[in-house]
Formats: structure tokens, C-alpha cells, sequence
């Protein structure tokens, strides 16, 4: 017997094999010279990581990782989403401009890359290693390129329309927020999409693979939606319901009451100071005195009537039935007897420009009245957004309310009637009417202020626009019943304006006019034509991002200098100066009121 040996059932002795002869299970059937060998397996290379940056070698573990064809695109989309659009932008809005030109960045890239992965295009070891590390140097001179072509545009843009300069945080700021946002924006879609890949391995027990991805990926859309819509967007609505319902109900205790019998709220009136809403007690109390008046023409003025109807404490209304306030209280006030009717539709929270109403008040001595409705207490992008139908029934329910009216009466006792608006306010009182013709029937005249992308008639008054005249100011049947204007030039194409007249004021660097859907697709006119004054000549049409851009500028419409963006100062009074004149009016007169207007006291809404 061998020593340490066991006998076989041969009989036979055998050798216990030593250690260095152990044969691994990895190494059965592998080739001799490594049979020997304990399996290895190598370090996860780059070319590991699938379309999501996540091992698959790491057991799934995810990471927040950036695949190499998102990564180019996100890059690129951030650079072209600093370049100039219609306004300067904030630091803040320019960062979110970043984050959601970065995510729709990502997206094509990481499609462009999934192609190029079908057709068998990979980057795999060395390769891949210097195209990350061309793509790091790439990076960093681009954007410092891209910084400073922005700080350029933006600086110039400030000064050209007289807004404030850039502060040393602005780089800072814009860098520092849109690598959180879009870290916090990548997280995100990485957690929505490991969930989906869970939900598709618990179906894919009962399911096919291919039915389970599906089913997986469409369970966990519906109930992202349903969080989104219920836990997020719910209480966010409601928030703002709260807080401007708060806001509509201010300075019902601040401002007393008017004792005039002319205006809404007063002694006179069938409407309550308490349900007149913020805007519309503002409306009331701000109507001018026939001194003020007195003072401007050198002549014994009235007292303009103010109607409106407001939406009440609650925020609940009825249109038709505030409709139908108004046009009493027009009646209860006298404002069918007098010169001139102005129908105005209002913006989201009932705001009626001021200086659009004083024009006629002082050009007409006092003889006029307006009337209006708040159809919302929310401003006026959320109100398009919630629910943008509302404006223009609440434009064609009020229009056609005071029409029915006005129609009955004495063709010989019959005020002058105009309609009027601004930005959503145009929106509503375009939807009483249904063409040049139309607007020329049934109103002694017409003039919109700002009006938006979305407006049907200034749509089509704007692509039938005469062959040569640009989109920005473009010119309609020879300038015959309907003109446009920045704001004091309304001689295009002659000086000759046949009544009744209809007017549009706008800016050709408003975002609130310029921005459409369509914008994210198709370049438009007015970026292929000269550019309009105030607009940059460095800005250039980008798929997608000019939308973006341009959507975003909206928000700072308003933070510019009258005469740009969506400010319109004393231009409305120009517009009405033009638009229906008194008899014997004169350009001299048109400086003189906007001097008288602009220096009148206001109760403002701040």
C-alpha cells in the first residue's frame, strides 16, 4: 500500500492529486496550457457601460454616469441655449434655459447613439479613451467660447435698450444652477427608468419578454403621470388658486369706495366695491376728474363712466352674466349717451391699461365710457395655460352684449364704438369677430396692444401681409383698414388711413407676439427677413432651441424699458391718436396728452 494513498475498487492504489493539480471548474475543457490557471476576469473596461452608464458587470449597479453620444449632445444643446434671442436674459432663466436645452440634448443623443449602436458603430477601448479625452478638451474651450460670446451679446443688448449691466455672479450662477438642475434632471430619468426595468422583470414572470418591457415601461409612465398630476401639479394649482384669489380680493379694504356715479362700486352702481376684484377696484378709483381733464383741453370736460364686473370674492363667475352686469351698468351710468364706447377685454387678472383708457377720456373731453369684465384672477400666461378659451369668451360674450344694445338705439343717439386690448386682452377681443370686414362693420374703430402669437385674426392678417412688407411690421391691403405699428409710425404705406381704422401696436422683439408652437420647427419670417429693431443680428433660428429660448423670454417681457420687449408706455395713446381722432386734433395734440397722461397720478398695484 502506497502511504497517503486509498485503494480503488480496482484494488489498485491511487494518489491523492496535490493542491497545484486542483482543477478549477472554470478551467474544465480550457485549453492545456491554462487548465491549471484560476479564471480572472478582467477590470470593466468603457465599452462595458450600456446606453445608461450602468456596468452590467457591477450587478446592475446604477451610476450616475454619461454615455459618450449624450454627452456630446447635452453639450452642444447647452452652448447653443447661451446664444442671443429677443430679450437679455437673468441669470437664473438662463440656467433654466441650460438644464432644459441639456435634457433635450441628451435625448437626441443618446437616440443618435442608439442608431449608430444598431448599425454597428461602437467606441471600444483605446478609441474610446481619446475620444473622451478629445471630447474633455473640446469642452472646456467651448465653453469658455460660448461664455464669452454670451457675456458679449448680453452686455451689448443691455446697453442698446437700457437695461441694467451684468453683475460678477452672473457666469457663476448660470454654471453652478444648470450643473445641479441637469444632474437632478439625469437622476431623475435614471430612477424612472431602473423602476421600468423592475416592473418589466416582475411581469416578465407571467409575460413574454418583449410584451413585459413594454407593459413595464407604460405602468410606470401611468403612475409617474398620476404622481405628477395629483401630488404635484395638483397642489401647486391649488396653491396658486389660493394665493391669487388672495391677491384679486386686495385693496378692497385699503381703498375707499368712489363716490362717483359714474364708475362701478359708487353710489349708483348695481356692482359691489367688494366683488369688483383688485384689478377692477383699480380701474374704478383711477378714472381722471373733469379737472384733470379740464386742464388738458382748455374746456368744461364730464366725467368718463368706468364699467366693469368683476368675478366676485370666490373666484366663481358666470361670463354671460357678467356680461350682461356690465351693459347695465352702462346703462344705470349713462355710458350709452356718450361719444365714445370702448369695449376693452382684459388680461388674466382683469388689468385694463391705464393709459389706453385716459387717451380717449382726454382727447374726447370727458365724453366717452368703458367697460369691462374679469373673466380670472390668474395672470395671464397661466391663465392661457389652464384654460386660454376663456379669454376669448369672455372678448365675444361682453363685445356682443354691448353690440345688442348699442344696435337698438337711434342710429342718430348711437356713440362711436371701439374695441380694445392688450396682450391676452387682444386674444379675447379679436374672438367677437370674424375678419377686416367684420371688425369694420360693427366698430367705429379697433386698437390691440401687444398682441400674441396665438391671435387668430393678427395670424391672418399677418400671412396674407402684401407681397415685400416683413412680417414684423408687414402691411394688409395696402395699409387700407388694418395697420401695424412700432408704436408712433402709422403713415405705412401712406399717410391716408380711410375710417373706420384698426390698429395693432408691437414690438419686434416682444416674445409674447413672436413666440409660437411652431417655433420649435420651423423658422419663421421675421428670422429670415432683416431683423426688426432691437432684435440682434447674432441671432440665428435653432431647431427646438429658439422655441425654448423664446418661450423663456416671455417672463422677462415685462422687466425692459417702454418701447421694448412687452412694455408700451405712452404708445397707446399715439395708437388711439390716430385711430379715432376728435375733430380738429393735431400731432402736437398727440405729444401734449402723452405728456398729460404719463405725468397724471395712478394708484398702482404694487
Amino acid at each position: 500500500m502506497w502511504a497517503g494513498g486509498l485503494p480503488d475498487r480496482s484494488g489498485l492504489p491511487t494518489a491523492v492529486a496535490p493542491p497545484a493539480a486542483v482543477v478549477y471548474p472554470a478551467a474544465v475543457g480550457a485549453h492545456p496550457a491554462t487548465r491549471d490557471t484560476p479564471t480572472r476576469h478582467p477590470p470593466a473596461s468603457q465599452h462595458d457601460w450600456d446606453d445608461a452608464g450602468v456596468n452590467e458587470n457591477a450587478a446592475n449597479a446604477p451610476r450616475l454616469r454619461i454615455p459618450f453620444a449624450p454627452a456630446c449632445g447635452a453639450l452642444v444643446a447647452v452652448w447653443l441655449s447661451l446664444g442671443p434671442s429677443l430679450l437679455p436674459r437673468p441669470a437664473l432663466l438662463q440656467a433654466l434655459a441650460c438644464i432644459l436645452a441639456a435634457a433635450l440634448g441628451y435625448a437626441v443623443g443618446a437616440l443618435t447613439g442608439w442608431v449608430l449602436r444598431g448599425i454597428g458603430v461602437h467606441l471600444e477601448g483605446r478609441t474610446r479613451r481619446i475620444a473622451w479625452i478629445v471630447f474633455a478638451v473640446i469642452a472646456a474651450a467651448g465653453t469658455i467660447a460660448a461664455f464669452t460670446f454670451h457675456l458679449s451679446w448680453q452686455r451689448t443688448m443691455r446697453n442698446e435698450i437700457g437695461v441694467d449691466g451684468l453683475t460678477f455672479s452672473h457666469i457663476p450662477i448660470i454654471f453652478v444652477v444648470s450643473l445641479l438642475g441637469a444632474a437632478a434632471v439625469l437622476a431623475i430619468a435614471r430612477l424612472l427608468r431602473a423602476a421600468g426595468r423592475f416592473t418589466g422583470r416582475q411581469v416578465a414572470r407571467v409575460l413574454p419578454g418583449p410584451v413585459a418591457v413594454v407593459l413595464g415601461a407604460v405602468l410606470v409612465g401611468m403612475a409617474t403621470w398620476w404622481v405628477v398630476d395629483t401630488m404635484v401639479t395638483s397642489r401647486i394649482l391649488n396653491r396658486m388658486d389660493t394665493t391669487f384669489i388672495a391677491i384679486n380680493d386686495e385693496f378692497r379694504a385699503d381703498l375707499a369706495p368712489p363716490t362717483s356715479p359714474h364708475v362701478s362700486g359708487g353710489p349708483d352702481s348695481s356692482v359691489a366695491w367688494d366683488d369688483l376684484g383688485r384689478y377692477g377696484r383699480l380701474f374704478v378709483i383711477n378714472a381722471p376728474t373733469p379737472e384733470s381733464i379740464s386742464q388738458f383741453t382748455g374746456q368744461p370736460a364730464l366725467e368718463p363712466v368706468r364699467a366693469y364686473a368683476g368675478i366676485g370674492p370666490d373666484g366663481e363667475s358666470d361670463l354671460a352674466q357678467q356680461a350682461d352686469i356690465a351693459v347695465r351698468e352702462l346703462e344705470l351710468m349713462g355710458g350709452f349717451d356718450r361719444a365714445v364706447l370702448n369695449v376693452v377685454t382684459s388680461t388674466g387678472r382683469g388689468w385694463v391699461n391705464d393709459n389706453q383708457v385716459r387717451a380717449l377720456e382726454y382727447m374726447w373731453n370727458g365724453d366717452t365710457a368703458t367697460v369691462s369684465i374679469q373673466y380670472s384672477y390668474l395672470p395671464s400666461w397661466v391663465s392661457f395655460l389652464v384654460d386660454g378659451e376663456r379669454a376669448q369668451t369672455a372678448g365675444r360674450l361682453l363685445f356682443d352684449a354691448v353690440y345688442e344694445h348699442w344696435r337698438e338705439l337711434p342710429e342718430d343717439a348711437r356713440p362711436l364704438l371701439v374695441v380694445s386690448g392688450e396682450s391676452l386682452g387682444t386674444f379675447g377681443a379679436e374672438a367677437a369677430f370674424g375678419g377686416v370686414h367684420d371688425l369694420s362693420e360693427r366698430t367705429d374703430g379697433a386698437l390691440f396692444v401687444g398682441p400674441t402669437g396665438d391671435n387668430t385674426l393678427w395670424s391672418q392678417f399677418t400671412a396674407e401681409r402684401d407681397p415685400g412688407s416683413p412680417e414684423v411690421l408687414p402691411i394688409l391691403q395696402d395699409g387700407k383698414t388694418v395697420r401695424f405699428s412700432h408704436g408712433t409710425d402709422w403713415d405705412r404705406p401712406d399717410p391716408h388711413w380711410s375710417q373706420p381704422r384698426v390698429g395693432y401696436i408691437q414690438h419686434s422683439d416682444d416674445p409674447v407676439t413672436w413666440w409660437t408652437w411652431s417655433l420649435f420647427t420651423h423658422k419663421p419670417d421675421w428670422l429670415k427677413e432683416p431683423r426688426g429693431e432691437a432684435v440682434s443680428p447674432h441671432m440665428r433660428w435653432i431647431p427646438f432651441i429658439t422655441g425654448l429660448q423664446v418661450g423663456l423670454d416671455q417672463f422677462v417681457g415685462q422687466d425692459v424699458p417702454a418701447g421694448y420687449g412687452h412694455e408700451f408706455g405712452t404708445a397707446p395713446i399715439y395708437g388711439w391718436a390716430r385711430i379715432l381722432p376728435p375733430p380738429g386734433w393735431s400731432d402736437a395734440d398727440a405729444d401734449r396728452l402723452a405728456d398729460a397722461v404719463s405725468s397724471a397720478p395712478l394708484h398702482d398695484d404694487e
